[in-house]
Order: C-alpha cells, then sequence, then structure tokens
C-alpha cells in the first residue's frame, strides 16, 4: 500500500483508531480510503449483503426489493448504492478487451420518455436506446473443470450515443483488441471497423446470419431485454449503461458461481488513487 500524499510503502497499524499511519508524514488512512466505500455511510454489512444479493440471484434485484431485504428505510440510499455497485462492475469490465472471433450488432431498448412525446417506431424512436453488443464465437473455458465450454466467450455491451459510424469506432477501438476477426451484418454504421481490426466480415441481414453468424450477440440482446423487462421494466438513458454494465458483469462470469461474490468484493475494494 502506498501513501496518497507522500507515496511512501511503510505504513504502521493504529488499533485504536483502526486506521494505517504513514511512518513518513504521519498521514492517516482509513480502510475503506481509496476504494468505492470511501466516502459512505452506510454500514459495510449492508454493503456486503448487496454485493451478496446481486452477485448470487440469477435474474437481479430491483431497488424497492433491496430495500425491503436489508430493511432500509431511505428508497434513494439503496438507489444510489446499487448504482456504485454497478460502476464498479464497469470499471473492471473496461480493463478487458475482446479478441478472436467477434460477433457484433446492435440492439434498441425501450427506456422511459416523457408521457407528452409522441414516439415514432423503428430506428431513431426517442422510446428506444440504441446499445452496441459484441461476443467471443471463441468458446470459453469452465474454471471449475478447466475443460472448454460449449459456449461462447465474453461479452461487451455499450449504450450509443446515435447511429453514426463515429459511435461505432469508439466502441470498437475501445473494446476489441487489433487481431480480431469481426462479423457483422451490412450496416452503414461498420463501415469502418475494418481500420480498427485484422479483418471484417460482413453478411446481408436475414434469418439465417441471425441464427448462425451472430448467434450469440442475438441470444444475448434477447436475454438482455427480458431481464430488463422482467425487474426494472423502463429505465432512463443517462442510466442505461450502469445496468448494462451489472449484466454483462454476470454474464462473462457466469460459470464462477459462489466465486463471483468474492470478485466482486476485489472489484469494489480496489484504490483507484
Amino acid at each position: 500500500m502506498k501513501c496518497k500524499k507522500c507515496e511512501c510503502e511503510k505504513h504502521y497499524w493504529l488499533k485504536a483508531k483502526k486506521q494505517w499511519q504513514c511512518s513518513s508524514r504521519e498521514f492517516r488512512t482509513c480502510l475503506r480510503s481509496g476504494t468505492t466505500f470511501q466516502h459512505s455511510k452506510l454500514a459495510l454489512r449492508k454493503w456486503y449483503l448487496a454485493m451478496a444479493l446481486m452477485s448470487m440471484t440469477k435474474k437481479g434485484l430491483s431497488a424497492k426489493e433491496m430495500q425491503k431485504q436489508l430493511g432500509h428505510k431511505r428508497y434513494a440510499t439503496i438507489w444510489q448504492m446499487m448504482h456504485t455497485i454497478r460502476t464498479a462492475m464497469g470499471n473492471r469490465e473496461s480493463l478487458y478487451q475482446l479478441k478472436g472471433m467477434i460477433e457484433f450488432d446492435e440492439a434498441y431498448v425501450k427506456k422511459s420518455t416523457s408521457a407528452d412525446i409522441t414516439l415514432k417506431r423503428g430506428k431513431g424512436s426517442q422510446g428506444v436506446q440504441n446499445v452496441g453488443v459484441a461476443a467471443e464465437s471463441t468458446p470459453l473455458e469452465d474454471p471449475v473443470s478447466g475443460k472448454e465450454s460449449k459456449h461462447c466467450g465474453y461479452f461487451k455491451m455499450k449504450a450509443l450515443k446515435g447511429h453514426k459510424a463515429k459511435e461505432i469506432d469508439e466502441m470498437v477501438k475501445e473494446n476489441f483488441d487489433e487481431s480480431s476477426i469481426v462479423f457483422s451484418d451490412k450496416s452503414a454504421s461498420y463501415v469502418n471497423i475494418e481500420d480498427y481490426v485484422e479483418t471484417h466480415y460482413v453478411e446481408k441481414s436475414s434469418n439465417q446470419t441471425t441464427v448462425s453468424t451472430l448467434k450469440w450477440v442475438h441470444i444475448a440482446i434477447s436475454n438482455l431485454k427480458r431481464w430488463l423487462l422482467g425487474i426494472h421494466h423502463k429505465i432512463k438513458g443517462k442510466y442505461l449503461q450502469a445496468y448494462l454494465d451489472e449484466f454483462c458483469y454476470k454474464l462473462n462470469r457466469r460459470y464462477f458461481g459462489k466465486k463471483l461474490f468474492d470478485r466482486l468484493v476485489l472489484a469494489m475494494a480496489k484504490c483507484y488513487w
């Protein structure tokens, strides 16, 4: 551990204060300092219970149900806590890039809108949010048995601001390894993907493409929409990425079992100074 004031690595423990003290400048660091829990007044017990419930339930929980399970009075506090946990999930996911054979497509997710807005259908509708979805076709190794799974690898999802190629290019640069091979349909927004990866194959969108070339992407999209509709219903566009981070974090660790909670604790306890 480094002191965030002088970067000294030598500390000693103050038992009475339950803090670490730097031997150089006597700067004190509490156990929560630098972690996601740093400025929270909630007891760590409630944080750990919330992380356990979010990681061990396959379908997830709404903030209202979480409030009920924790016996907390204020809904807003629980809602904010869950979003803080989702932010930690997203930070952990951002450390990795997809590689190998990658399927890529877009999804349109319903979002909450003002009652006085007249919604049009299809692309560009104010009632939906555009989401870029990518999946590794390369099978993922089961961490329990050590054998190669018959299913696909990791997923990435990003809430996009629009439908232009610029949005797609940014997602590809951030999340795809340069040596990757990408498969997609012939959308006009995908014209620059080949500039950021080794190879980009395109196929005309059809029922056959959905069930073969882009199989795992569309399975993920279907599961995402069912999850959002069943638990969270409609959500505001500015919060959509947080929900996508939670969905992908759990989906990418679907073989971890009980170890998923331990991984989430590490993600929350990571120091960012």
